[in-house]
């Protein structure tokens, strides 16, 4: 009995103690709300940073334990602070990394006409504007195959248009959904696009049917799945990617197309303290992908910049943040996600089939190039807009667009073709193949520059800086 009387006392001192504390305590500071990538160490699961989540006044929206990251919403002060401690490795907000979506250069719109279905792409009523199907061998790799339907092309982007004629009987719908704010909505109206062409673009480039109405594809034998990860107001934030990436491996997309780069910065740093969970988070999401069997397919960028060697980025950051400032960028720092690794990094060729003068390049960066279209049309008396590309945009349209965000879908194109005339290969086993039947192209000697103010220079010999292994091609793939 005397020992649980002393119990008692001593709980109700201790109790008194909290009261006092409480009393005293300054109530936590709030805010604006900000997103958070809160990361568990590798391969401990979430449940211990998710208390620490909850315990420092925060909101756990979306929660992905197979790479050990959650995304979570706060609007106190501290909590980047508080939440951190065991069981959480990293955390970071993701204000201000949202990155404005690069279009490319739209430079022209057309019309198309309808003609007779014939199952040869050059019957499509606007295949002569085309140049870069041709380039590529479509035509002769689809005497063999248009591409199996069970294979299913992801393109990460702004949405896809399933009304469009070229498009309606393309999208894999089951599969399609949003990632906007890193939680999966698959509502037909979430993963539709509202304000951005691009990825119709890039979805009509892999895949527009065969019908006798505008284009064709590379692979209109395959599907496309709609993961939208481009918010209204044309950003790409971190959790958004690695819930597309994360969605696309679970619906079992052995290709995945990424015209885009995340960061505002244009390069990741990971020896930069916010800007490190972004580049852990990116890197376990397709990591996991590709054990799934996913295999990314990335743009190398449109700055004209030398992706191996150091130099410094003078536009960044792009989306107000922050003032524009002069850093140098080195060994620490990458273009994500095609910079990732494991993942098919793609410059870009006009209708020459040299660089692109806005293609960002690099030695060992580089892995293929593909038609991206050279449209110098701020001066025409050098080229047109049909030096871009063209394919199809929301509203049952067609447009040129140029840039390496469309040089990446002919190269998603033709892994899945390739896939479909040698299905069972393994991501590493594709892009491999993908650089073996590509094209070789030299480097052109001296400073390349095609537009004033764009200079380039080349290094390495068959496998290059400015084409790696060579331009992608169709019908090589499939034989």
């Amino acid at each position: 009995m005397r020992n649980h009387k002393v119990i008692g006392a001593a709980s109700a001192v201790a109790l008194a103690v909290g009261l006092v504390g409480t009393a005293i305590a300054p109530a936590a500071a709030t805010g604006p709300e900000h997103t958070y990538l809160v990361l568990a160490p590798q391969g401990a699961g979430t449940k211990a940073a998710a208390a620490r989540v909850a315990a420092a006044d925060g909101t756990v929206v979306a929660t992905y334990d197979q790479i050990g990251v959650l995304v979570a919403r706060s609007s106190s002060t501290a909590f980047e602070r508080a939440v951190a401690g065991r069981g959480v490795e990293a955390v970071a907000s993701t204000d201000g990394l949202g990155t404005v979506l690069d279009e490319g250069e739209i430079v022209e719109t057309v019309d198309s006409a309808v003609v007779e279905a014939t199952g040869d792409p050059t019957g499509e009523p606007l295949w002569t504007r085309q140049w870069d199907m041709a380039q590529i061998d479509v035509p002769a790799a689809h005497a063999v195959t248009t591409g199996d339907p069970s294979v299913v092309v992801g393109v990460l982007d702004s949405g896809i248009d399933a009304n469009h004629p070229d498009l309606a009987t393309q999208v894999a719908k089951e599969q399609s959904a949003s990632c906007i704010g890193g939680v999966v909505d698959r509502s037909q109206a979430a993963w539709s696009p509202t304000t951005s062409s691009h990825g119709t673009h890039v979805a009509g480039t892999i895949a527009a049917a065969l019908n006798g109405v505008g284009i064709s594809g590379v692979a209109p034998g395959v599907k496309v799945a709609s993961v939208k990860v481009v918010n209204d107001d044309g950003y790409i934030y971190p959790e958004a990617a690695v819930c597309g990436i994360l969605w696309a491996a679970e619906q079992g997309m052995p290709i995945t197309n990424h015209s885009y780069y995340i960061d505002p910065w244009e390069f990741n740093c990971r020896n930069d303290e916010r800007q490190r969970p972004v580049w852990l988070a990116v890197q376990r999401a397709l990591k996991y992908a590709s054990s799934k069997g996913g295999l990314a397919i990335a743009s190398a960028g449109n700055s004209n910049v030398d992706l191996q060697h150091k130099f410094v980025d003078s536009g960044s950051p792009n989306d107000g943040s922050a003032p524009v400032e002069d850093r140098t960028i080195n060994g620490a720092c990458v273009d994500l996600p095609a910079e990732a690794p494991g993942v098919v990094t793609v410059s870009a060729v006009g209708p020459a089939e040299v660089k692109s003068y806005y293609s960002s390049y690099g030695q060992g960066v580089v892995d293929v190039t593909a038609p991206g279209g050279d449209s110098r049309w701020r001066n025409p008396a050098v080229s047109t807009a049909t030096d871009a590309v063209l394919s199809t945009i929301p509203g049952g349209g067609y447009g040129y667009s140029q840039g390496t965000s469309m040089a990446a879908p002919h190269a998603s194109g033709v892994a899945a073709l390739a896939l479909s005339a040698h299905p069972g290969m393994k991501p590493g086993q594709l892009a491999s193949f993908l650089e073996r039947t590509a094209t070789p192209i030299a480097c052109p000697d001296g400073v390349f520059e095609l537009r004033p103010g764009y200079p380039a220079t080349c290094t390495g010999g068959q496998r290059n800086g400015f084409y790696g292994a060579g331009n992608v091609n169709a019908l090589n793939a499939v034989q």
